[in-house]
């Protein structure tokens, strides 16, 4: 069936939703629009059997849905409506959400229901997260389901009319703001949770105006309500009425002067208001019993070890990756046969950190340390050739972050991951020594048209090309337990001593065929020449990203890949 997918952004839903409904047979097309007209001229230019909004800020008009079966994926349960439906379910500490496909109509989220999922909320968890984990599998099992039902003809809609309806109108700025010398942490964290990665909390801190973005529980430190207490690997801590909470990253309120700020590691936003806190480091194998934030842990069970690392939306800064680095090497120096990268829920890693290079006094020296350092972690991965090396993949994978995956002996990926293994869209030609590992899992030409189509890759359709060499069935809260288990299977059925001496003779053959040197200086020549040519694409597709802009050629991009291709089925995966 010929699928449209209008949406305001092709977000991780989106991407979602455009790979599975092409794994089922179906051929996909996909627009982002930003108004009505830009709907109408989408349904035009893309004739479809159906129209589906995976995420959609504005609305479909009546000329649209009254000719075309429109399906709107709304993030509540039946009944709920308005655009704030997961703020909302957060902050009041809801336990048990949903998600609702219904039929565009003239009222917002009133339409008849084609298809719901329930889901529970985690504990702790953030929007962002809970939005590319749980909401958008029940998102997926309910299109399926709709697609399914409206290719059938039999299937009628049940119509609202008869439920119980609670309207969740937007959450203003004015109702998120923390009173932080009366609000108790738990209140604090829902505060912050409920608006983690947008539109974030607005709040005066140190004599200027700023959005804070995620917050973590801390179970020592105290102080005066609302003073910065202490930093840590680019976060501040602050404290509550009967606490304090960590906060990774910052955004400057718009000025009259200037453009909106861009969302940064919190210390670094600061820059000189900073009071002089301590840097409190957190240990790289927590003692039992803290409840304190860090970005990467690392913990031991029998021969396997975990290191789990988890970056605000995947970007992984210059100090991100040294840090990861270090800790890496540390996690090498134990004496256990399988290490695991990852394992956790959510994003895997996106590779370089655009915001924070274009926020650098000079974005492309900044590019050129940050491609480095991710090029210094991929190498020590790809020559640990003393134990095997599982990189476990939660949620998504793009780019250097795709790349730092496949350095890895194995590749395990939760089924509800999906992959963008290239790097085209950023203007890019690619490092992480991609040069070497895409074409050795995927062949040649294989590579080749993963890094030309740049089109979003299942995990479903990852496992057939090689991408991955497992699929694991299990809910983002499952899969930490899942990746462990795995663990303990291979470890105990496998003869690790002779896979590792394998390993090991295989990197030494290939490095006598071509260094891994020679893989890295081919690659960084392209990648120096786009990031220190002041007219290369890369700046101008970079801002535009970092800054919530059309890109440059997005949209022919997106009429390419919703070009009609041969029908493909994969093997059904549990759900």
């Amino acid at each position: 069936m010929r699928i449209l997918l209008v949406a305001s952004a092709f977000n991780s839903l989106t991407q979602r939703v455009f790979a599975e409904l092409g794994d089922h047979g179906h051929s996909p097309a996909v627009a982002v629009v930003d108004d009505e007209d830009a709907v109408r001229a989408a349904v035009d230019r893309h004739p479809a059997d159906l129209v589906v909004a995976p995420m959609l800020r504005t609305a479909i008009p009546r000329d649209v849905w009254s000719r075309h079966t429109c399906l709107v994926v709304h993030p509540g349960p039946p009944g709920d409506r308005g655009p704030s439906s997961l703020d909302h379910a957060l902050r009041d500490g809801a336990r048990h959400w949903g998600v609702t496909v219904l039929q565009a109509e003239e009222e917002m989220d009133a339409g008849a229901v084609w298809a719901d999922e329930g889901f529970a909320v985690p504990d702790g968890v953030a929007k962002s997260d809970l939005y590319r984990g749980e909401v958008a599998d029940a998102a997926v099992r309910a299109v399926l389901l709709a697609v399914e039902r409206h290719a059938s003809g039999r299937w009628t809609p049940r119509p609202q009319a008869g439920l119980p309806v609670r309207a969740r109108p937007y959450l203003r700025q004015e109702e998120r703001r923390i009173d932080w010398r009366e609000q108790p942490t738990e209140s604090v964290l829902r505060a912050l949770r409920a608006a983690d990665s947008r539109p974030g909390v607005r709040d005066e801190l140190l004599g200027a105006e700023w959005f804070l973005h995620g917050g973590h529980a801390e179970d020592r430190l105290r102080g005066r309500p609302g003073r910065v207490l202490a930093t840590r690997a680019g976060a501040v801590c602050r404290a509550t009425a009967d606490g304090a909470v960590w906060i990774p990253e910052l955004r400057r309120c718009r000025t009259e002067s200037g453009p909106p700020g861009l969302k940064l590691p919190a210390a670094l936003a600061l820059g000189d208001r900073l009071p002089p806190v301590p840097e409190i480091p957190a240990p790289l194998q927590p003692p039992p019993g803290r409840h304190t934030w860090s970005d990467i842990r690392y913990t031991e069970s029998g021969p396997v070890g975990f290191l789990r690392f988890r970056f605000p939306g995947g970007a992984m800064s210059t100090a991100h990756c040294r840090r990861l680095l270090n800790a890496y090497r540390q996690a090498c120096r134990r004496p256990t046969a399988l290490l695991v990268l990852g394992g956790e829920r959510d994003i895997f890693s996106h590779g370089i950190h655009l915001n924070v290079i274009e926020a650098a006094a000079d974005p492309a020296a900044e590019s050129w340390a940050n491609i480095n350092a991710m090029d210094d972690l991929v190498e020590a991965v790809l020559t640990t050739t003393d134990r095997l090396v599982v990189a476990a993949v939660g949620g998504g994978a793009g780019a250097g972050g795709a790349m730092l995956a496949l350095a890895a002996d194995e590749v395990w990926c939760r089924d509800g991951a999906v992959l963008n293994p290239h790097y085209r869209l950023m203007g890019l030609y690619g490092s992480e020594y991609w040069t070497y590992t895409l074409p050795r899992r995927v062949g040649a030409e294989q590579a080749a048209a993963l890094t030309e189509q740049a089109a979003p890759v299942s995990a479903a359709r990852a496992l057939v090309l090689g991408l991955v060499d497992r699929v694991l069935p299990a809910s983002p809260g499952e899969f930490a337990a899942a990746v462990a288990r795995t663990a303990d299977v291979l470890t105990r059925h496998t003869d690790t001593a002779a896979r590792i001496a394998a390993k090991k003779a295989a990197r030494e053959k290939d490095e006598r065929i071509r260094p891994l040197a020679a893989y890295r200086a081919d690659e960084l020549r392209h990648m120096r020449a786009a990031f220190f040519t002041p007219d290369a694409p890369y700046h101008a597709l970079r801002s535009a990203f970092v800054r919530k802009r059309p890109a440059p050629g997005a949209g022919e991009h997106l009429d390419r890949l919703s070009r009609p291709r041969p029908v493909r089925r994969f093997p059904e995966r549990r759900r």
